[in-house]
Order: structure tokens, then sequence, then C-alpha cells
């Protein structure tokens, strides 16, 4: 008896390791998933807007095409060009990565839900934001620099109000943790919260500008006096330009992902059994498809609005973040 005791301890210690090293791995495989489907998601927005726009759709696949085809292509870079513009992409792409890792996707139960902390997904994103807005400065271009200038204007807007409406939904979990965020709201009556619904849309307008869609920008024309995004990259190309706009595509994952999941959280998975992680697939999938059909929708029967006007919008954001929070301490917090 003795014998069979020891010889079963050194088995005992080891199972959580052998359970940690598998959690590990599953939050690799749930990242890998989050990169590999941000060009599928971005391709299906497009694809339901060519629909409703009475045009031919591209393939679902044209995204991983488009990325194939940058990829294989040369860099080439202006003679001026600094050690900046060059790591810029890489760090881009890298922090974007890295906003995917600590966004619960598929599962809260995993080793990295103790690092998935709201403040730090906000500093991923302007760690990019801010070697990208250099890069555009960099080359010495009137277009770069015009686009550097209107990113960081509107996103000295944009943080505020996203800071603001994640604090309202802090505030109801009683913590900044994304996965203590979503488990806490999983439990209770969204509907009957009037501080969520104020920071959901909050967030989803502010999610609108930080992502370049319509009506603040529209990455599919490169209209030189209304773009922004695209004007911080028009002197890339090769492999540079293709994790730039790869990137941008996580960028809308996240956001699209975070909104779900923060205000809508039924189907995730709080176990890694493979029917729960298979519920939480398929719970995904189809809010993202009813989520991409919205956004397409609401993209064609609004028109762009001129730059001077975004402020308007994301102060509308902003306010109504603010009236989340208000609402919490006024009628939720006693």
């Amino acid at each position: 008896m003795a014998a069979s005791l020891v010889a079963a301890a050194p088995l005992d210690a080891a199972a959580p390791l052998a359970m940690n090293a598998a959690g590990w791995l599953l939050a690799l495989a749930q990242t890998a998933l989050f990169v590999a489907a941000a060009p599928l998601f971005a391709g299906w927005i497009k694809r339901v807007k060519c629909w409703l726009q009475n045009r031919q759709p591209p393939p679902l696949a044209q995204g991983y095409r488009d990325l194939r085809r940058l990829f294989a292509k040369r860099v080439r870079l202006a003679d001026q060009a600094s050690v900046v513009f060059r790591i810029a992409p890489y760090l881009v792409f890298g922090a974007t990565i890295l906003a995917a890792a600590v966004t619960p996707f598929l599962s809260v139960n995993l080793p990295t839900a103790a690092i998935t902390d709201a403040i730090a997904l906000t500093g991923f994103f302007a760690f990019a934001r801010f070697f990208l807005a250099l890069a555009g400065m960099d080359i010495g271009t009137a277009f770069g620099g015009m686009g550097s200038s209107r990113e960081m204007t509107l996103s000295a807007l944009a943080e505020p109000a996203m800071l603001m409406a994640l604090f309202t939904v802090a505030m109801v979990a009683s913590s900044t943790n994304l996965a203590t965020v979503i488990t806490s709201i999983e439990t209770q009556m969204v509907m009957t919260r009037p501080s969520l619904w104020f920071a959901a849309f909050g967030f989803l307008l502010v999610a609108v500008a930080e992502t370049g869609r319509i009506p603040v920008d529209n990455p599919a024309t490169h209209l030189e006096l209304t773009m922004i995004h695209e004007a911080m990259i028009l002197e890339y190309g090769g492999r540079h330009l293709g994790m730039l706009e790869w990137a941008a595509q996580l960028k809308l994952l996240v956001y699209a992902v975070l909104a779900i999941n923060i205000f809508n959280p039924w189907g995730i998975a709080h176990e890694d059994s493979a029917s729960a992680l298979g519920l939480a697939i398929a719970a995904m999938a189809g809010k993202l498809l009813v989520l991409g059909i919205v956004l397409a929708v609401t993209e064609t029967l609004q028109a762009k609005l001129r730059l001077f006007r975004v402020p308007v919008f994301l102060m509308l954001a902003f306010t109504l973040a603010l009236g989340g929070m208000l609402s919490f301490i006024i009628l939720e917090a006693g």
C-alpha cells in the first residue's frame, strides 16, 4: 500500500502541470483561430455589402488571397525611410495579436484569463496607434502626415469614450478583468440594467470609429480629402502592407468579439470540454454572422460624415458611456 501511494504521488503532482500545459495550448489555439478568422469576418461584411448594393460579391476567401499576394511581393522602401518606418508593421501587427490574445474569444476558463484586463487591452491598441502614426509621418509625405494628424486627433476623443464604456461594465462586475466581467454579466438580467444599454451603444460607436468604418472612415476608398487610416499606410507595400491590412482586420474582429461577449455573452465556454467549446464556436459564428449583417446594412444606409462632424459623433459615444456610468451610480449601485 505504501509503495503504491509513493508511486502515485508524482502522478498527482504532475496532473496540475499537465492541465496547465493543456490550458496554454488551448489559449494559443484560440489566439491562432482569432488571427485566422479576421480576414474571413471582414470578407463576410464585404460580401453582404455587395449583395445589398446589387454588385457581384467576392468569394469569402478573397481576403486570404489578397494577403497571400501581398506577402509574396517584394518590400520597397523610400530612401529616407528610418528604422521606425521599417519596424512599425511588425510592432502594429504584434500589438494587435497581443490584444487578441487577452480578449476572451471562446472560453473564459483559460490561463490567459488572469491577464485579460480592459486597461491592458486599451494599452495595446494605443501602442499600435502610436507607431502607426509615427510611420505615417516618417517619410515626410503630405498624405502620411495628414492621416497621422487626423488619427491622433480622433483617438484623443475615442479612447476616453472607450474607457468610460469599459469602466461602466467594470463597475457592474466590480472588476476590470474581462473574463470576470463576462462571467458576471452573463448571470445578470441585462435587459433590466440601463447602464449596460448606455455602455453598449457608446461602445459600438467607439468601435466604428476605432476600426475606421463608415460613417467615420471608409477603408474601401483612397479619397485624399477624407481618408484617415489609409493615408498612413500609402507608402507601404509587400509584406509590410499585408501585416498592416491583417492587423486592421484583426482589430475589427477584436472589437466585434468584445461587443458580443461583454453585452451578449451567452454561449461562451466556462470549461475545456469538447462539447462546451463546440457550442461556443457555433454561438460565436452565429453572432458574428448577424453582427456582420447589421454592420453591412448600417454602412449601406448611411454616408460618410464630414471630418469636422466626427468629433460630434465621438462626443455622442462619450455621452452615452457617461450616461451608463451615471445610471449605475444613481439607479443600480444601491
